[in-house]
């Protein structure tokens, strides 16, 4: 396919799917329900480490979440009393149980009486780092050299040095920095360059970008993240990962 009939194809179910009625059955739904920047933050955070399995079943996740912070994320992490993580006790979503919550909880109240999360991750990039890459590494480390560290919670933060394609921090870095006049991306991160963000990988951008030629293998790493973004990034190098709504939206619609 040449490239300009490629590009015609993103673009059109970019903008075909990167609208406001993508919201609803989407995990961004939860971030959503909330205006403050830091509750945005800790809700996208956390249901995007959420992120695998039935769209319908993580959001019913990140609702219960919502209660047991009781709708105020950001206080509860600052401000949580032992008799309030008792509420965390029981909660489960696949292989994520409460001892994951209950770290991060405690992770995530010392970055916020630290640096925040944005900068948490931002403070690990260089200026002329064309990827988020040593933001992905440099937060996994943050988090294993701080007493919240728990070895089997470990597995939720992916890092590329492992060679994970992270897929859910990706997409996670996508909602906080990406910003358009469409609205699902919050875009309240300014620290890091939309050009920097690394394209997320699931089974349904992976078909699709195999079905279009993007990809020649259906492997999922760090590699091929890096592979897929760049080609990407041919069409778009201000905001390659824009197309991440057009194959995964064609991925899910079947079209």
């Amino acid at each position: 396919m040449k490239p300009s009939a490629l590009k015609s194809i993103l673009e059109t179910n970019y903008r075909q799917f990167n609208r406001i009625g993508f919201i609803e059955d989407d995990p961004i739904t939860i971030p959503h329900s909330f205006s403050r920047k830091e509750d945005i933050e800790i809700m996208g955070f956390i249901i995007a480490l959420l992120s695998w399995g039935q769209r319908k079943t993580i959001i019913s996740s990140g609702k219960r979440l919502a209660l047991i912070f009781d709708n105020c994320p950001y206080e509860f992490i600052l401000n949580h009393t032992d008799s309030d993580l008792k509420k965390c006790l029981g909660f489960v979503h696949r292989t994520f149980n409460e001892t994951d919550l209950l770290s991060l909880i405690a992770f995530l109240q010392l970055i916020y009486r630290n640096v925040g999360l944005e900068h948490a991750f931002s403070k690990h990039l260089g200026q002329n780092d064309l990827t988020v890459e040593a933001a992905l590494n440099g937060f996994r480390k943050t988090y294993e050299t701080s007493s919240a560290f728990v070895a089997r919670t470990a597995k939720h933060i992916a890092w590329p040095g492992a060679g994970s394609a992270c897929k859910r921090l990706n997409m996670f870095l996508r909602w906080m920095v990406r910003k358009d006049e469409h609205g699902v991306d919050f875009g309240i991160w300014t620290s890091v360059r939309t050009s920097q963000l690394v394209c997320p990988l699931d089974v349904h951008v992976i078909r699709e970008a195999v079905g279009l030629g993007l990809l020649h293998h259906a492997k999922s790493d760090w590699k091929t993240a890096l592979e897929l973004t760049a080609r990407l990034r041919e069409f778009d190098p201000e905001d390659p990962v824009k197309y991440d709504f057009a194959l995964f939206g064609r991925g899910v619609s079947g079209k």
